[in-house]
């Protein structure tokens, strides 16, 4: 029988307001692995505009640690808290993470919503860049919309898709 290594778990975490960007910066000097979703947005000022990239889920970044550096993690400028679930921290399933990065990769247009969407019809998509990944059909203004769950977030990603590249499962 082999020995299972940990190689840590995903944890989301929470920072101070708009610290996300110089929280994820001071993570990586201390070399702790961290990923925060970024999206281009075009920022619009009374006299100009610019592209920049802002937190794709406000307030919010993941850290991939082993139980134990919870600590160094939370001694970190910025970072306000883990998230707890049951008295426990909430950790992650690697393939929401990687589903995450996915999401953020493709050239879909991308809504973060709050709002407690009523579970549907499970589907898989079946081609293009989210080839493979399963959701669920909301029916969200009026337009249908594959929703990407993250219940430890307590948030729903929401991806435009054409009706063509979804089936059932």
């Amino acid at each position: 029988m082999g020995v299972k290594l940990d190689t840590g778990k995903w944890y989301p975490v929470y920072t101070n307001p708009r610290a996300e960007k110089k929280a994820y910066q001071s993570l990586i000097n201390k070399g702790v692995e961290a990923y925060l979703p970024l999206q281009r947005q075009l920022k619009k000022w009374s006299d100009r505009k610019k592209w920049v990239e802002e937190p794709f889920i406000k307030s919010y970044l993941f850290v991939h640690i082993k139980e134990h550096e919870q600590t160094e993690v939370l001694m970190t400028k910025g970072i306000a808290r883990f998230l707890y679930f049951g008295g426990r921290i909430t950790a992650m399933p690697d393939r929401q993470i990687e589903q995450l990065k996915l999401l953020i990769a493709s050239p879909f247009e991308l809504e973060v919503t709050e709002e407690n969407l009523q579970p549907g019809e499970k589907i898989i998509i079946k081609a293009g860049p989210l080839k493979g990944m399963t959701g669920e059909i909301i029916s969200y203004r009026s337009q249908k919309q594959l929703a990407l769950r993250l219940e430890s977030l307590g948030c729903t990603i929401i991806v435009h898709v054409a009706a063509s590249i979804i089936d059932r499962f």
